[in-house]
């Protein structure tokens, strides 16, 4: 008989235990939300922006003491990752377009605000036997006498400065003569990275990148004609759901000092036009 009670009380305990892990796995993913809410929100932002948009955020963190967490790349793919869900609060597309899609499936708050409008360059490195020139007068004629081995642009196909470069290529007559020696970025600065190694004789590169401290002393460059290309309007949402944080910082792209700061890095903000 005292066996039964021992053996009694031992299965209560270990069922006890056993409702005690079940209860803490099952808290665990209310925990890493709470987690998530309480940091600070993910923004997306397109590659153009890799330089001038932290020093907007410093900015931001230094008047609020607020943060935000920035994630770069091609406003295509960043499109997508919010389609499909991802936990982006705030995204800065490098085209509009893109924002107006996420607000016809009803992924964004409204349709956003005009933040700027970017410009591309022909960027040449260092030691590059190619001239930088606005037309693209030299660039084809390195294509004819083989001083052109690789040109670099962010992919076309969900890059908008990929798709303004194909553009300004196509403008001049030297799409189909330039496609076999493309190197394509996955975004726009990693175009920017091809072109400043050497890897490429040229690039067709956001002015934003060219600007950069960085960029300093790696190359010459010339800004090609928005009359080659559809307009860079760069558009900037609050996708649904988003907190306080993100609106706050959303409010602050909009001021002065921060227009200031993408003037600085030769975009064409709303003051301006």
């Amino acid at each position: 008989m005292l066996a039964l009670v021992f053996a009694v009380q031992r299965g209560e305990l270990v069922m006890r235990r056993f409702f005690l892990i079940l209860a803490a796995v099952l808290l665990l993913p209310c925990a890493s939300f709470a987690a998530r809410a309480d940091g600070p929100p993910a923004v997306a932002a397109a590659a153009d922006l890799t330089f001038a948009l932290p020093e907007i955020a410093q900015a931001f963190r230094a008047q609020t003491g607020r943060e935000v967490k920035l994630s770069f790349g091609s406003s295509g793919n960043f499109a997508r990752q919010i389609l499909g869900g991802a936990p982006f609060e705030l995204f800065l597309s490098a085209d509009e377009t893109y924002v107006e899609r996420l607000r016809e499936r009803g992924k964004t708050l409204d349709s956003g605000k005009l933040y700027a409008r970017g410009r591309i360059v022909l960027f040449v490195p260092a030691g590059s036997a190619i001239r930088a020139d606005s037309d693209l007068a030299d660039l084809a004629r390195a294509l004819d006498d083989g001083r052109l081995k690789k040109l670099a642009i962010a992919n076309p196909e969900h890059a908008p400065y990929g798709r303004a470069g194909r553009e300004a290529l196509q403008a001049a007559g030297l799409w189909e003569k330039t496609r076999g020696r493309l190197v394509l970025g996955e975004n726009a600065s990693q175009a920017a990275q091809f072109a400043a190694s050497g890897s490429a004789e040229a690039g067709i590169i956001p002015l934003s990148l060219v600007m950069a401290p960085a960029m300093a002393g790696k190359g010459q460059y010339a800004t090609i004609p928005e009359s080659s290309h559809r307009p860079l309007r760069q558009r900037m949402v609050l996708t649904a759901g988003a907190g306080g944080t993100a609106s706050a910082f959303y409010d602050f792209l909009q001021k002065p000092e921060a227009e200031a700061i993408l003037q600085r890095y030769g975009f064409i903000t709303p003051s301006d036009q």
